[in-house]
């Protein structure tokens, strides 16, 4: 199983979307796929009409203590499941500071999961703390959508120190330009400023699309009801260049 964290310090930037329309993709191809709502605001879950409520909450989940089958939902597609958000992951980092290798035990909690399925999409809250630092040890791929922004940038390059403070050097980081305007100059000089950032960016981006925000409407990924949109078929791109990533195995903090 590889698991793929979809991860960015900021808020608003396309990483729900982002886990959605992947997970789908990943399961249209035949690969049995698990999505995870780790953002208390439950948006993943409302994308696939599942109701953001998991029984007994948050703790007992990352304790251990509860059957994570019976609290895995089916979604309306084929290969697709959900566990879905619970309001309570907001008290995470607690619980977390109350185990024994904290910064592990996310990673402990999944393992039964590796032999069920192919791909496991973790849709992230935004911050920096004790369950970002699990998310990381956790992951195998980092995904960070990324506004071409300069702000946005400047988080990023916080998000890469973030990662060498926890020595996550198994980790492969891929970021790329989400809602992205081409329209507007600031988008444009900020991708240019690319180069200088000290690791490759994925060459696909996510055009700011309408189509994206009716994702609420339909409470489904692009694909299902626009699926000849710009914005899905750069997700179809996205998702075919992070499989060749995958199978060459590059990334700024690239397993060895």
């Amino acid at each position: 199983m590889q698991t793929l964290a979809v991860y960015n310090i900021k808020g608003g930037v396309g990483k729900t979307a982002t886990a959605v329309n992947l997970a789908y993709l990943a399961a249209r191809q035949g690969f049995p796929t698990l999505i995870w709502d780790l953002d208390p605001q439950g948006a993943a879950s409302f994308y696939f009409r599942v109701k953001p409520k998991v029984k007994g909450g948050g703790k007992k989940l990352l304790l251990g203590r509860a059957d994570l089958d019976s609290r895995i939902k089916a979604t309306d597609f084929e290969g697709l499941d959900i566990l879905p958000a619970d309001f309570s992951y907001r008290h995470l980092d607690l619980v977390l500071e109350n185990t024994k290798e904290p910064v592990r035990q996310l990673g402990k909690v999944l393992a039964p999961l590796r032999d069920t399925y192919d791909f496991l999409f973790l849709d992230c809250a935004p911050s920096i703390s004790l369950v970002s630092e699990s998310v990381f040890r956790a992951a195998d791929i980092l995904l960070v959508p990324t506004i071409p922004t300069p702000l946005s940038l400047r988080t990023l390059l916080q998000l890469l120190k973030s990662l060498k403070e926890v020595k996550a050097k198994r980790l492969g980081v891929y970021p790329f330009f989400c809602m992205v305007d081409r329209r507007k100059a600031l988008h444009r000089k900020t991708a240019d400023l690319v180069e200088e950032i000290p690791l490759p960016f994925l060459r696909t981006e996510i055009p700011y699309s309408s189509a994206v925000e009716q994702m609420g409407i339909h409470r489904a990924p692009v694909h299902v009801f626009a699926r000849t949109s710009p914005a899905a078929e750069a997700y179809e791109a996205l998702w075919r260049e992070i499989r060749r990533w995958m199978r060459l195995g590059k990334g700024y903090f690239t397993r060895p």
